[in-house]
């Protein structure tokens, strides 16, 4: 891996005020790019859980909505095989999320053995609350950048995340929030 040749105002500063952490090369570790995507992650991941804490299934039971929401009325063994969810789990969660009016169960046309899964009215307005809590929650995460880098910063992210997802695909999103799952297994 080639040197650092150069580094933010926030890691000289950071310097000033102590010793800084170093890696191998000698570099201070926030020049490190797992490093730095690590801290971040985490740093999100915590916003983003304190923001769906009261959502039945948290982070999982907030994709179930959205997607049943975004995507519209999909069956219930669909939804969980589109979002990389056991069976058995999305049952129970869907009974949660069911006993908290935000979805509703109803029979397919189509084969009424199936059901689809449909948001409910108070499940779209829940749905439109946490979506503004989690740009609250991701201003706070991104608040050292300006509106201008913000956007530069998600556009480059994504293109880098789109890219890494064709060559190693992630097959279950929720897995990743998981933080007891090592994210090579996933």
């Amino acid at each position: 891996m080639g040197a650092v040749t150069s580094t933010s105002p926030e890691v000289g500063t950071r310097a000033a005020r102590g010793a800084p952490h170093r890696s191998a090369s000698g570099a201070p570790v926030e020049t490190d790019l797992g490093w730095a995507l690590g801290v971040v992650f985490r740093r999100y991941a915590k916003a983003a859980a304190a923001v769906l804490d009261d959502v039945p299934g948290g982070p999982r039971g907030y994709q179930v909505l959205a997607t049943a929401h975004g995507d519209g009325p999909k069956r219930q063994l669909d939804l969980a095989a589109q979002l990389g969810v056991d069976r058995t789990v999305m049952t129970y969660l869907l009974d949660d999320l069911e006993k908290a009016g935000l979805v509703q169960r109803q029979p397919d046309p189509a084969d009424r053995r199936a059901r689809l899964i449909v948001a409910t009215e108070q499940g779209r307005e829940t749905l439109c609350e946490l979506e503004e809590r989690l740009a609250t929650a991701e201003d706070e995460v991104l608040g050292s950048l300006e509106d201008s880098e913000r956007a530069s910063f998600r556009m480059l992210l994504q293109r880098v995340a789109v890219k890494a997802d064709t060559v190693d695909p992630l097959h279950n999103a929720c897995v990743l929030a998981d933080e007891n799952v090592d994210p090579a297994d996933t």
